[in-house]
């Protein structure tokens, strides 16, 4: 949508689009960029979800079972003996039945006296209906102490979340350095094309020159036929300088997030030769390593492995919480066996100390530290080659400002050199060759002269890139 609508106003008003509105709706448009926000978006609701295991948590549990019997706690009736209170031993004797004769207990064959009256708990009332159980509860919890882990967690998520913030401006450095590369190719192949339209110009007015001292008898046809040649290589070179143009410009619109035929045209197409700017000069390397996002998201990753292994350490630590929770069931054994709802509170703690795993936790924190220190070696080396890198990009850019100024220096001469050939042809004391030799020697110093500024623009972004100092 912001693509279409991007192109929709470049159509519509024809407008003259800089290298900052370039780099903005690239920016804008990029789907890496995107799908870095949205890291950080997920990152953000990460540090919330931490945050949250601070506070008590709450939950709803239910359960519905149906059971094909019924329990009954009796397999037939229960038949008890009963006892009598006797005033003469002040205690109670089971009622048993006697032989009148003797007034000594009857037994069963087997010993056992026999009781004169007995209770009779039926079967039926130890039979509860247990077809249809609904249980549930509401219970809460409260963290008291889980050994770190949860401050540990905390700090991951917010370590995640900076390294994600830090993933996203590398993508937007990069995206910007592409934006870069594909807006100065556009303006190097405008000026090739003005250039080689120049050069196609000298050679069709050297070659009608020439044509008519032909027909004047001082020149030969060899002179005319030599600069046909000329004149159809300068055609060739302006249709592949004009055809590398068009594509230039797809490729940048296409960097821009818009449709590739999107029409564009540059702020910067009239290069200024003078305009190429200084480069950075902060080279503290100390600065260097705090401003590159490459490495803050390696700095991000050892904490995140630091506090890894704090969470890998409260595996060996008590745990700690209390619990509260309002239980309900239907049916309920409250008083008694009651087909309907009912329930009640309860409160506890519970705590749990890890006793013995067979070096299993003890080995997660060793394998956690040793993630650690391999983190820290990355970012080590990671140093080193920042250090190569920035001095690299800082020879280059050197090296393009002395370039640029031996082409600058180098254009004086051309222009002169061609200067002095047409006169001398004019005068007579210098032949065709002499003067095309003098323009393809034109054409080299201002196409080399294109490139050196192109070159030092490229050399002085990608130099703010490794120095951690380019503006987005």
């Amino acid at each position: 949508m912001l693509a279409a609508l991007g192109a929709a106003t470049l159509t519509a008003t024809a407008q003259v689009v800089s290298l900052d509105s370039c780099r903005n709706m690239a920016l804008r448009n990029n789907k890496t960029i995107m799908m870095a926000d949205r890291n950080i978006e997920g990152a953000g609701y990460q540090c919330k979800v931490a945050k949250a295991a601070y506070l008590p948590g709450i939950d709803f549990m239910a359960t519905y079972m149906y059971n094909q019997h019924k329990i009954s706690l009796l397999g037939a009736d229960a038949k008890l003996p009963t006892m009598s209170f006797d005033p003469a031993s002040m205690s109670y004797k089971y009622n048993l039945l006697t032989n009148p004769a003797t007034g000594a207990p009857v037994t069963t064959p087997d010993g056992q006296p026999i009781p004169s009256q007995v209770a009779v708990i039926p079967k039926e009332a130890m039979t509860y209906d247990i077809h249809n159980v609904v249980a549930g509860a509401i219970t809460l919890t409260q963290p008291v102490y889980m050994g770190g882990e949860i401050r540990a967690m905390n700090e991951i998520t917010k370590y995640a979340e900076q390294l994600a913030i830090s993933m996203r401006n590398s993508a937007v450095q990069d995206v910007v350095y592409s934006v870069d590369e594909a807006y100065w190719l556009v303006v190097s192949l405008k000026q090739k094309q003005r250039l080689a339209q120049s050069f196609a110009s000298l050679v069709d007015t050297l070659n009608y020159n020439v044509n008519e001292m032909y027909k004047e008898g001082v020149a030969t046809k060899s002179d005319c036929l030599t600069l046909d040649v000329k004149r159809n290589e300068a055609q060739i070179a302006l249709t592949k300088v004009t055809n590398g143009l068009s594509l230039a410009r797809m490729a940048l619109a296409q960097v821009c997030g818009l449709p590739v035929n999107t029409p564009m045209t540059l702020a910067d197409e009239d290069l200024d030769v003078n305009s190429a700017g200084a480069a950075p000069v902060n080279m503290d390397m100390q600065g260097v390593y705090e401003r590159r996002q490459d490495l803050a998201a390696l700095r991000a990753g050892i904490r995140i492995f630091e506090q890894q292994e704090k969470v890998a350490r409260a595996s060996m630590l008590p745990k700690l919480a209390v619990v509260a929770a309002w239980s309900f069931s239907n049916p309920n054994t409250i008083d008694g066996f009651e087909k309907r709802f009912g329930g009640g509170f309860s409160v506890g703690a519970t705590l749990q100390v890890p006793i013995w795993h067979w070096g299993g936790n003890i080995n997660k924190v060793k394998a956690a530290q040793a993630a650690t220190a391999a983190q820290r070696l990355q970012l080590e080396d990671a140093e080193s080659l920042v250090d190569l890198q920035v001095n690299q990009a800082r020879f280059r850019y050197d090296e393009a400002h002395k370039t640029l100024e031996m082409t600058r220096a180098n254009l004086v001469s051309a222009d002169e050199n061609l200067k002095n050939a047409d006169y001398g042809f004019k005068e007579g004391v210098l032949t065709s060759d002499d003067v095309t030799a003098a323009q393809t020697a034109w054409l080299q110093a201002h196409s080399e002269n294109i490139d050196a500024e192109i070159s030092l623009r490229l050399c002085r972004v990608y130099l703010g890139k490794v120095l951690g100092t380019m503006a987005y």
